[in-house]
């Protein structure tokens, strides 16, 4: 059965790396089953959408702002 991972699993399976998050595997039925059962796969249809990877927003880079030399030491 074709399932699509919900999660990225670390290690390997039959001597493969396991696909990343949102990618499509062939698995055998019952392992397939399993997968989806745990909520580490799903299955791919019409109606599933893709899986989309968060990113957090880029930390915006201020620079210290510049004051002018104050006029006490006239």
């Amino acid at each position: 059965m074709r399932v699509r991972m919900k999660v990225t699993l670390s290690g390997t399976r039959d001597g493969e790396a396991w696909p990343p998050r949102g990618e499509l595997v062939d698995l055998p039925d019952a392992e397939a089953a399993d997968m989806v059962a745990a909520g580490l796969a799903e299955k791919p249809g019409e109606d599933a959408p893709r899986v989309e990877e968060a990113t957090a927003p880029e930390a915006e880079t201020s620079t210290p702002s510049r004051r002018k030399p104050s006029a006490r030491g006239k």
